[in-house]
């Protein structure tokens, strides 16, 4: 059973509990979730109403979290219990074998006129991940259920993992004032998320083969973007977590590169691979030369002694064209990773970067 949600209001004359009432109609209540779906807890973006499944039926809302995961949420409406069961399952399977493009078609047409990167951004404060639709979430909204139909549902959570839980929502009324309370059947730290049946390969952005991220730490005092733009390079280090991924980029990579909270400074392709800082080598002015030896606006020294794991790690590149920071490309919804370089494979910040650099799509 949920926890019965009570609501008193406390004045002069001691606790007055407020009555209950009938919702004043469930079409309120998905417009409250339309306009505001964190009332369910955490922070959630809606990308369709009423969408329509490949079944001939329709999703009252379907939503997503930080992490990319799709919720749909049903109302109960005039539904029996068991009925609104079977269909949010129903939707279930089909969201499950949602691949990634299918679910920005549907985002960008509710979405109008702004880009569901963006819109993404704007809600969660940071860009969206390449993976979509790892898990689902399936929730019923009721203002109440049949205790039946309650053990199924913790039966199928519990028991089987299904990823199904119901809302209940009660609507209070003091003078002028209006309320919504809510509690659910299966608390958060009970309910067991479900992974996606669909292949992962569909689920995850197509990569295009050439481009990648790499994410530049500016730091001034041990490492400056004016020194990668002089002397052609990008490196990283102090550890091997901030390293290892700058040696997975192959020699002939198109780089595109960005400086954390900043914003996208150049685009270059790799000419060789990953080395230390002291025995790098780079190409400027047409001559190759020591890194080490050039007079430099950082230290690339992250310890007083140097050792494989605590060094900075060099890859030179030979730049196409690159920016002041201070003229950074940055706007809501482009990528932004924390490793130091992989995959970029978001369609939207590839468009948004060939257009700014002046690169032909391939």
């Amino acid at each position: 059973m949920p926890v019965e949600m009570g609501i008193w209001r406390v004045d002069t004359s001691g606790p007055r509990r407020l009555s209950g009432m009938r919702l004043p109609s469930e079409e309120d209540l998905e417009r409250f979730l339309e306009e505001d779906p964190s009332i369910l807890g955490d922070p959630l973006l809606i990308i369709g109403r009423q969408v329509r499944t490949d079944f001939g039926t329709y999703i009252d809302l379907l939503a997503m979290d930080q992490d990319a995961n799709l919720h749909v949420l049903e109302l109960k409406r005039d539904r029996t219990p068991r009925e609104v069961i079977a269909q949010v399952l129903d939707y279930g399977s089909w969201t499950a074998e949602l691949d990634r493009n299918s679910i920005l078609d549907i985002a960008n047409s509710y979405l109008n006129n702004k880009a569901f990167e963006a819109a993404f951004e704007e809600t969660f404060g940071s860009p969206p991940p390449d993976e979509l639709n790892d898990e689902q979430n399936l929730t019923v909204v009721a203002a109440e259920l049949d205790t039946a139909s309650e053990r199924i549902v913790t039966y199928l959570n519990r028991q089987f993992g299904v990823p199904v839980n119901v809302v209940f929502f009660r609507y209070f009324e003091d003078e002028d004032r209006r309320y919504l309370a809510r509690s659910w059947l299966i608390s958060a730290e009970e309910a067991t998320p479900s992974s996606a049946g669909g292949s992962k390969s569909t689920k995850r952005a197509a990569w295009n083969g050439t481009d990648w991220y790499v994410n530049f730490g500016e730091d001034k005092k041990t490492r400056a973007w004016e020194d990668a733009r002089q002397y052609n390079f990008v490196s990283a280090g102090g550890a091997p977590w901030f390293w290892r991924t700058l040696h997975t980029l192959p020699v002939g990579a198109r780089i595109f590169v960005r400086i954390p909270q900043t914003g996208y400074v150049g685009v270059g392709t790799t000419t060789g691979p990953a080395r230390r800082f002291e025995e790098a080598l780079v190409t400027a002015g047409g001559q190759q030369l020591r890194l080490a030896d050039q007079p430099l606006q950082g230290t690339y020294r992250h310890a007083d002694e140097v050792t494989d794991d605590n060094a900075e790690y060099v890859v030179p590149v030979e730049w196409i064209k690159t920016l002041p920071a201070a003229q950074a490309i940055n706007e809501k919804g482009l990528f932004g990773n924390q490793n130091s370089a992989c995959k970029l494979r978001q369609q939207f910040t590839l468009d948004r970067l060939y257009d700014a650099f002046g690169l032909a799509a391939d």
